[in-house]
């Protein structure tokens, strides 16, 4: 594919459109809707199906109606296609639409059964992050302070995740389930939502090593946008893209990408606050002498090579 694309690989626009009550409208409250992909040129956006974990209980219910409502809201806006193959994905783009990939932060929401897995596959899932920031019936998340690896349900998720075609998504996890998923993975491996930890140590960023291994796998660690995540304090366009070229230095430029976090982040900055604003970071890239290579591996055609290699 020759088409110039940006991928934004994760935003919690389901999850935060549940709390007002699924409204189906072009301008939604939040940092992404239909004007704002328009303005941003995204070219295929991630929407994440995220259910908080004291919901115990209806996870499966909660997430079947965030899910229902990522098809009812692109059906709406029609210039967003739901995708869930590369066939469909390449022809979305072509076609000048943006494409929609729905994915799943949190493998409690299976309640331990793979069963559950291959459902929501059926339904187009076609990513999953293992955990949230706690313990669930897969791992560790980078919360919990035992810090294990995968448990034997983990291990099964795993495989099946592969056999089906799903991105596996190590965001969140704690370091012993990350390093446990990449001695068993057989393909790309993505950290949908990391930044650099040597830039900013954070927990939920990854070390240089963790960068050199994830990009081993041949998978992409999309840069995210949550304050906390670039900078002690003030963030601005320059922290991200030091991190941009801090990952891309260690791990290689082309295993890294974008993962914006839009509706997850408390507080947006001004320098890039909702998905519209993502021609800001193309221009301050140019400025700082990056070439037309690089940008287009950065903005979207890493997180393109590994769909394509996932989703065989």
């Amino acid at each position: 594919m020759s088409l110039l694309v940006l991928v934004d690989a994760h935003c919690d626009t389901l999850s935060r459109q549940a709390q007002q009550g699924y409204p189906l409208r072009c301008q939604l409250e939040g940092q992404v809707d239909l004007e704002r992909l328009r303005q941003g040129r995204v070219g295929v956006q991630f929407f994440a199906v995220f259910v908080p974990p004291e919901y115990r209980g209806m996870y499966l219910r909660l997430t079947l109606e965030q899910i229902d409502y990522f098809y009812r809201l692109l059906a709406f806006w029609q210039e967003v296609e739901p995708v869930a193959d590369w066939n469909s994905l390449e022809k979305a783009l072509l076609c000048g639409k943006t494409a929609g990939v729905l994915a799943v932060e949190g493998g409690h929401v299976l309640e331990g059964s793979v069963a559950a897995l291959r459902v929501l596959y059926r339904l187009g899932v076609r990513c999953l992050t293992l955990t949230w920031n706690g313990r669930n019936e897969l791992a560790d998340g980078v919360g919990d302070e035992a810090g294990g690896g995968l448990s034997t349900f983990g291990r099964q998720v795993l495989r099946e995740m592969e056999e089906l075609g799903m991105l596996v998504d190590v965001a969140h996890l704690a370091p012993s389930g990350f390093w446990e998923v990449l001695r068993h993975a057989r393909g790309p491996v993505i950290a949908s939502h990391a930044n650099s930890r040597a830039l900013c140590d954070h927990p939920r960023n990854l070390t240089d090593e963790q960068v050199r291994e994830l990009a081993a796998t041949g998978g992409v660690i999309g840069v995210t946008m949550v304050p906390r995540f670039l900078a002690a304090e003030d963030p601005t366009l320059d922290h991200l893209i030091a991190h941009l070229e801090h990952l891309a230095e260690v791990g290689g430029i082309d295993y890294v990408g974008l993962g914006s976090d839009f509706d997850g982040i408390p507080e947006p900055w001004p320098e890039m606050p909702d998905a519209g604003h993502w021609p800001r970071l193309v221009e301050r890239l140019q400025q700082r002498g990056w070439d037309q290579e690089a940008i287009d591996k950065v903005l979207g055609a890493n997180f393109l090579r590994v769909l394509r290699a996932v989703w065989r």
